[in-house]
């Protein structure tokens, strides 16, 4: 049997951009994407703290060391820039793996999104 778990979590970045023009997904600072294993091309699930909205897009890599957090798309209808959110991600996986799996999760500096 295969479950699907917690892989990736930011937790509680502050939305730095939206971007209503561009054509959708989530820009992160590859080294958020780093600290929780994500890579371009990723879904992921989005919750705003500020307004309850949950969404789900896909990730493309921002530049490294910015704190970029962007919503494009569709998705920057969902937020304003300032709130804060939290990002994950599942995996499937087996679910005697599952047990022992640690998801990466990430505290960033709610200022700059960098990772404290």
């Amino acid at each position: 049997m295969q479950i699907e778990v917690l892989k990736s979590k930011i937790h509680c970045a502050r939305v730095t951009e939206a971007n209503l023009a561009y054509m959708g997904s989530i820009t992160i600072d590859e080294d958020l994407m780093d600290a929780v294993n994500l890579i371009s091309g990723e879904r992921v699930y989005i919750v705003d703290n500020n307004n309850g909205e949950r969404f789900d897009t896909y990730v493309i890599k921002g530049e490294r060391g910015s704190g970029c957090i962007c919503l494009n798309g569709a998705a920057a209808r969902k937020v304003q820039v300032g709130d804060i959110v939290i990002i994950m991600s599942y995996a499937l996986m087996d679910f005697e793996e599952a047990k022992t799996f640690k998801p990466k999760v990430v505290f960033p500096d709610q200022e700059t999104n960098h990772i404290i």
